[in-house]
């Protein structure tokens, strides 16, 4: 039995790792995957390093947390591509979408590291001092649930702050019940140059189970590649692990965003990803020196992320 968790499964695109398992796609390649239903953003890379999970879905730069640059660990294929983080603001705000600048004097709620280090980056390289409050981070408040995806609406209706930074999930609720409205969707070209690039979604392994495993690693990209072509062609599926997995209006919502985001689904790592990761890194502490592409990437299984 291998066990598997994402980052934050209301996520549209973590949530193809979660569907590669709930929808028999991990099966159908042979392998035994639990899904472990809980908030891997806490501490999903720490439990892939103590060998209590054995893929790790989530930003391409997250295991770096419990494998400091990468080592020990290999990025195996992309959930989908380019940078997700999205930014709503409240409905009312007379500001236009893209404009960032004009965020100054406002309070943006996000929850834990990996996307506040994203939305500080972003911020100060578009000119923000975040360190002299031109925008204040601030924490979203605790949730009780597994999931975060209403964490916006209450950001703005409890007054915490002016708007949000997080995932698809996330905005679309907000929008729905009226409250914001987009601001920043990075992965459709917002945000300074290069925030295309920051991030993706990607499937991460250790070195250990890739080396001992070889043929366990290639059966996990292929039921990736097998899940997003499976997505792609009928989004409607994605409802019945909703079902499962979310509350109501997040189970309605889940297939509209994977309609939405299903263009971005493809396993391929391309080289001018791992070339944004690394500035990305480079300039958050998250490496020395930039890496080579093999470094990051399992180029072994490169073969398999067009898998028919």
């Amino acid at each position: 039995m291998y066990r598997l968790m994402v980052a934050d499964y209301d996520s549209p695109s973590y949530f193809v790792a979660t569907a590669a398992v709930k929808l028999g796609f991990f099966k159908k390649e042979g392998l035994d995957v639990e899904f472990v239903a809980e908030y891997g953003a806490k501490h999903g890379p720490e439990r892939l390093r103590d060998g209590s999970i054995h893929f790790f879905g989530g930003p391409a730069f997250a295991a770096t947390r419990a494998f400091p640059a990468w080592k020990g660990v290999k990025l195996v294929a992309a959930l989908a591509q380019n940078s997700y983080w999205f930014m709503g603001v409240r409905k009312d705000l007379d500001i236009a979408r893209g404009d960032i600048k004009a965020l100054k004097g406002l309070r943006i709620a996000s929850s834990f590291a990996f996307p506040r280090t994203a939305l500080r980056h972003m911020l100060m390289e578009s000119g923000i001092d975040v360190d002299h409050d031109e925008v204040r981070i601030v924490e979203s408040l605790p949730s009780a649930s597994h999931t975060h995806s209403r964490d916006g609406i209450r950001a703005l209706k409890e007054n915490i702050a002016d708007g949000f930074w997080g995932n698809g999930m996330r905005l679309a609720l907000a929008e729905k019940a009226g409250v914001a409205k987009l601001h920043l969707d990075l992965r459709r070209g917002d945000g300074p140059p290069g925030a295309l690039h920051y991030n993706f979604a990607a499937l991460t392994m250790t070195d250990a189970l890739i080396d001992k495993e070889p043929e366990v690693a290639a059966a996990a990209v292929r039921a990736i590649v097998a899940t997003q072509k499976a997505l792609k062609a009928d989004p409607s599926q994605a409802r019945q692990v909703g079902d499962e997995l979310f509350p109501g209006e997040e189970a309605e919502m889940i297939p509209v965003l994977v309609d939405r985001d299903a263009p971005f689904y493809d396993a391929t790592i391309k080289p001018e990803a791992v070339d944004g990761l690394n500035k990305f890194a480079l300039a958050n502490g998250l490496l020395a020196e930039p890496l080579p592409y093999e470094a990051i990437v399992a180029t072994a299984l490169q073969g398999h992320w067009k898998a028919a």
